[in-house]
């Protein structure tokens, strides 16, 4: 069995309307404004061509600045490049150490990422976190300029890991990246309440301990 996780808001904290609403609140009044301004900055082109690697984060913030008539330092600080707001979720860390724990003691498991990261933060993630260095493999958006949900993006992590779709599980909290894993004849699993994850796994997680279970 494949287990392919999707990083940001599953594992990793990422939280753009706490983002705008910490460092752009005088821009947003209230809820409704909070979560427009949030997509409208974490959906458009700007911030997606930094998350495929397409432009560097300077260029976001100076194409947000403009399109949005934002000041670019007030951008620049909910923005930092050191990725100082992806924390660790503990809940779903705990999962994910628990799987590799089994696999380490023999399932017939492997464990992946896919995540859509420019590549400055994909870097300090590798360096500061260590639960980076138990998954099998997996690819960051900004190493390969593919984003997701581009079909090709995950064709890629099957070829590089020859994943079987029919014994791979993809997790995401976005229902359209779920959608096009399915679309792949994978399964997937939309993680919006990453405390429901384990139990929303449970159905495969249980096969680990069947006999013969099938990687």
């Amino acid at each position: 069995m494949n287990i392919v996780f999707d990083l940001g808001a599953v594992l990793f904290t990422w939280e753009p309307e706490q983002l705008v609403r910490t460092h752009l609140g005088a821009h947003a009044a209230d809820a409704p404004a909070v979560t427009a301004l949030a997509r409208a900055l974490f959906t458009h082109e700007d911030w997606l061509g930094f998350d495929r690697g397409t432009h560097s984060l300077d260029d976001a913030i100076a194409r947000m600045a403009q399109r949005l008539s934002l000041p670019a330092d007030r951008l620049s600080a909910m923005m930092p490049a050191d990725a100082v707001h992806l924390r660790p979720i503990p809940v779903t860390i705990a999962l994910l150490d628990d799987l590799r724990q089994r696999r380490d003691a023999g399932a017939d498991l492997r464990l992946y990422y896919l995540s859509n990261m420019p590549a400055p933060h994909a870097r300090i993630l590798e360096r500061d976190q260590p639960a980076i260095g138990w998954f099998d493999g997996g690819v960051f958006s900004g190493d390969v300029k593919l984003i997701k949900p581009q079909r090709e993006i995950f064709e890629l992590l099957a070829s590089r890991y020859a994943l079987d779709a029919t014994v791979t599980v993809f997790i995401d909290d976005a229902l359209h990246n779920v959608e096009a894993a399915r679309a792949l004849g994978w399964s997937a699993v939309h993680c919006t309440d990453p405390a429901q994850l384990a139990m929303q796994l449970a159905p495969w997680t249980a096969r680990l301990d069947a006999p013969n279970a099938a990687r």
